[in-house]
């Protein structure tokens, strides 16, 4: 057997992706639950506009799809789309625990929002272990999934934001009886997303009590991710991602650095739902011409205004006071160990209380689920107060 078990790591590897693929096809397309008229958007960030209830959730679970109201990138309110999960049987006194989890990539327009997704609860490590232990889970497609896009990916503002009021939404759909009390859980993209929320929430929603942070494998150093990314077919899916994203969202010209050969490849790409950075839905055709012809330019990173919106996206260390759970596969090729080993340094120097898992042999695309059980544990005893754990200066 052992001479067979590197074929069946393969075929489960192989097997998760396209799990992950077909769930993240859209069952509907993006429908009237989704747009907002301006008069509707009109409102306090977290608001709720409509909500609907959905079904399938596990453990007895209800669950809603929501439209909620959030902030866009210039200060204008705009709507937001997510799901949120209740544990079954009575509300607890003070209200149930929030956790708000950010999903990693899953695409950059409309119709790639999970909460659009018939398959969308297996698709959130550890949904079970909240639900049973009696936590709402917020989930936020982002701004652009859903609702009309573009997608302002890996935009950490955008993002941060769009957490933040997934759970003000969440404590205000009626019933729902959530506190103010609240974690943050997310992995790659998602990872990004949860860092800024923790910058973003004494500024953005001082109303809430965030208790921590829990990020596996998140996007953190983006010019060092482009730099590595370009050297593999999913990384170039993923920077060609990035960059129709950002010229649509920041005005960014894409083909001052992307080959006039290539922009149509990246637009046919732009239009394609994924299931997490490294699955890319094994899109050989497009790999094998990104591989000929792509970039213009020698170094992405060093080109303006590309290079500004990198550094304005990079999250720096969080307030002191919030403690903070990392994750990285020693196996990941997406996110390389050592960005995410520097950011934990990072952190530590800012007086950061800082625990960090490892998972020997876990690439990019498992690490949410590898870590889930680990990372909903240190969260529950955020919300028990007990003392965050750190490894800094081990």
């Amino acid at each position: 057997m052992t001479g067979r078990l590197p074929i069946l790591r393969v075929l489960a590897a192989a097997l998760f992706t396209c799990i992950c693929a077909t769930a993240l096809t859209p069952a509907r397309a993006q429908t009237a639950f989704y747009i907002a008229a301006p008069g509707e958007i009109a409102g306090p960030p977290g608001s709720v506009i409509r909500a609907e209830q959905m079904f399938g959730a596990p453990g007895g679970a209800a669950s809603w799809r929501v439209l909620y109201r959030s902030t866009g990138l210039g200060g204008e309110p705009i709507a937001v789309s997510g799901v949120v999960i209740v544990p079954p049987g009575p509300t607890p006194a003070g209200g149930w625990p929030v956790i708000a989890w950010a999903h990693p990539t899953t695409g950059v327009v409309p119709r790639c929002a999970p909460s659009l997704s018939p398959f969308l609860f297996p698709l959130i490590p550890g949904l079970r272990d909240m639900i049973g232990r009696g936590y709402v889970v917020a989930a936020t497609d982002y701004p652009g999934l859903g609702t009309p896009g573009p997608h302002p990916y890996l935009v950490g503002d955008s993002e941060g934001r769009a957490v933040l009021d997934s759970v003000r939404a969440a404590r205000d759909v009626p019933g729902v009886g959530a506190s103010n009390r609240y974690a943050v859980w997310g992995h790659s993209q998602g990872g990004q997303a949860v860092l800024y929320a923790g910058i973003l929430a004494q500024r953005y929603a001082p109303e809430l009590n965030l208790v921590g942070v829990a990020a596996a494998a998140p996007a953190t150093e983006l010019g060092t991710l482009f730099k590595d990314d370009l050297a593999s077919p999913a990384g170039k899916n993923l920077t060609s991602m990035t960059l129709w994203s950002w010229s649509r969202v920041f005005g960014a010209p894409i083909d001052s650095v992307v080959d006039p050969a290539a922009i149509p490849r990246v637009d046919m790409l732009a239009q394609e739902c994924i299931g997490s950075i490294p699955d890319f839905f094994e899109r050989h055709m497009a790999d094998a011409f990104l591989a000929r012809e792509f970039l213009d330019v020698s170094d992405l990173t060093e080109i303006q205004p590309w290079r500004g919106i990198m550094e304005a996206n990079t999250p720096g260390a969080l307030p002191a006071r919030i403690p903070v759970f990392l994750s990285q596969g020693t196996a990941d090729r997406v996110v390389e160990p050592n960005v995410t080993y520097a950011y934990r340094d990072e952190l530590c120097r800012a007086g950061v209380r800082v625990q960090l898992v490892e998972l020997p042999g876990v690439g990019h695309g498992f690490a949410g689920y590898r870590s889930a059980r680990a990372a909903i544990e240190w969260i529950a005893d955020r919300f028990a107060d007990s003392p965050a754990p750190s490894d800094c200066g081990n």
